[in-house]
């Protein structure tokens, strides 16, 4: 038994040390030299933190962009998905309720027209970028309220999208709050 048992725990201490101790403190390292040093990358107006860059945020008043709908009630604390399939009833209808009121609150958009992003929840809940088209569907419905032209919330939201990472990978997004402390600006 000795044979065995004292690799096997020196094993265990080793491990525990690596994957326990030096690993954690290697990322925690790196995240230093991230954006953000690893606190996340905050966004400011008038030196007041108005949000983070990369956790999403509900936007209420038909006048902003509204973001993707989270499942966990836009809480960074409590990342997740609805974990409802395509198929499940009550996400169905969770579905078809944000499409009607997606179309009550934008009355020229045609069902066909809504981007699947603004009707369904990201796998974290806490997704803080749309589509380019994702936006711009909505662009009616802002230009009205704040009496700006359409042209201009198009070239805003240009403005405002970030290409593929090194023009291949992943599709162009656009930070809905970057978006609206963008439009806020605006006149």
């Amino acid at each position: 038994m000795k044979r065995y048992f004292f690799p096997a725990l020196k094993l265990t201490i080793v491990l525990v040390l690596l994957t326990a101790g030096i690993y954690p403190l290697f990322v925690a390292g790196i995240a230093k030299m991230a954006p953000g040093k690893g606190d996340g990358v905050k966004v400011e107006r008038n030196g007041l933190v108005v949000g983070y860059a990369n956790v999403g945020q509900q936007f209420t008043g038909d006048n902003y962009f509204q973001t993707r709908p989270s499942a966990v009630g836009y809480n960074a604390a409590g990342s997740g998905g609805s974990n409802k399939g395509p198929s499940n009833p009550d996400y169905l209808k969770i579905v078809e309720d944000r499409i009607d009121t997606f179309l009550v609150h934008n009355p020229g958009v045609k069902r066909s027209e809504i981007p699947a992003e603004l009707v369904t929840a990201s796998g974290s809940g806490l997704d803080p970028h749309l589509s380019p088209e994702g936006a711009l569907v909505q662009v009616p419905r802002i230009a009205k309220l704040r009496n700006i032209p359409e042209q201009k919330l198009r070239d805003l939201v240009k403005a405002n999208t970030k290409g593929p990472l090194a023009g291949m990978f992943g599709p162009a997004t656009v930070n809905i709050l970057k978006l609206n402390l963008a439009l806020d600006e605006t006149r």
